[in-house]
């Protein structure tokens, strides 16, 4: 996959939010399909993310909700934590989220709704 690398870079503390804008003005804008953020949790990435409209920004602990998020909820924005996971953990579960296509279907009013 093509990556662009909106950092940080070092170990210093950051604030996230900043990052998090970064990449959702890139996905919103459509100049890449799918966001992936990293914070000690993901839990603030993903509250930051969802802020903005067209984003559906999801914490990701596993495969399963990685596979199901897609699916079921269109996610475009994948949140780890990386105080919470491993990193194999975390590679495993962004390549089914990457690879993993929205079902439409039953849960294309859903999302619908969602974007309101």
């Amino acid at each position: 996959h093509a990556v662009a690398d909106h950092g940080t870079h070092g170990a210093e503390s950051v604030d996230y939010p900043d990052y998090a804008r970064k990449v959702v003005a890139d996905v919103a804008a459509g100049a890449v399909p799918f966001g992936v953020l990293v914070c000690g949790s993901g839990i603030g990435m993903a509250i930051t993310a969802n802020r903005h409209a067209g984003i559906r920004a999801t914490v990701v602990h596993n495969t399963t909700e990685a596979r199901l998020t897609r699916q079921h909820n269109d996610a475009n924005i994948a949140c780890f934590g990386a105080r919470t996971m491993g990193i194999e953990t975390v590679l495993d579960s962004l390549r089914v989220f990457l690879e993993t296509p929205f079902e439409g279907g039953r849960h294309a009013p859903r999302v619908a709704k969602i974007e309101g």
